[in-house]
């Protein structure tokens, strides 16, 4: 049977835990780069270069990886740990995931130019903003998760509220994912045009599945 320490500041300088701040805010960088260049890309703009946007993004995830690799490195022993080790461990991963659906959505743009249907362009762009909206309103989440568990917060509710709006967040993007795959399967275009598109809408809907992942992995954290 595992232990928890609530107040694991008193036994360590820094816990763990603040890693993930630390790893989730290179994933906030990195998304709000890739969605500003994507709602370009949609809409026909002239564009920041891929090469030189997936360059940066590279870079991005190179340091955000660095990071991951530090938490993991350098967790203490499980009589320590102010959550079971597994719960932490399945957190980062599903947290890094995010990141690497985006780059995956990237990639699948960037490997041959394809024109997004006019019609079809804001409902791409809408669909862009719902994934963003749920990975920004992810960090408020893991923040209160993180006060709660060390003992700096009280409030429960307030708490379950965070993930409430993430998964709520989600469950918009999978309603607009649906939709827009249905328009895009029924455009006229090329086969290859098609395949691309519905790739590109899968991975930003991965983004929004394992953002849910990481609320729904929060919420044990301070499960009873």
């Amino acid at each position: 049977m595992s232990i928890r320490i609530p107040f694991f500041g008193l036994i360590a300088k820094r816990s763990p835990m603040d890693g993930l701040v630390e790893h989730y805010d290179k994933i906030a960088e990195c998304i709000a780069a890739i969605d500003e260049s994507l709602e370009c890309y949609v809409s026909g703009g002239i564009c920041r270069e891929f090469e030189e946007l997936t360059r940066t993004i590279d870079e991005i995830e190179n340091h955000a990886d660095v990071i991951k690799r530090n938490i993991r490195n350098h967790l203490p022993k499980g009589l320590f740990m102010v959550v079971e080790k597994p719960l932490f461990l399945n957190y980062t991963k599903s947290q890094d995931n995010i990141l690497d659906a985006a780059q995956d959505a990237l990639h699948w743009l960037a490997m041959r130019k394809v024109e997004i249907p006019e019609d079809t362009q804001k409902d791409v762009i809408y669909l862009l903003d719902s994934v963003a909206k749920a990975t920004v309103l992810l960090g408020p989440a893991l923040k209160a998760t993180i006060a709660l568990v060390h003992g700096e917060s009280l409030d429960r509710n307030e708490t379950k509220e965070c993930y409430r709006k993430v998964r709520k967040e989600r469950d918009n993007v999978r309603k607009l994912k649906n939709e827009l795959q249905k328009k895009i399967y029924d455009k006229d275009i090329e086969f290859k045009d098609i395949y691309q598109l519905i790739h590109f809408v899968d991975c930003l809907d991965d983004m929004g599945h394992n953002t849910e992942n990481c609320a729904d992995i929060l919420r044990t954290m301070i499960a009873r």
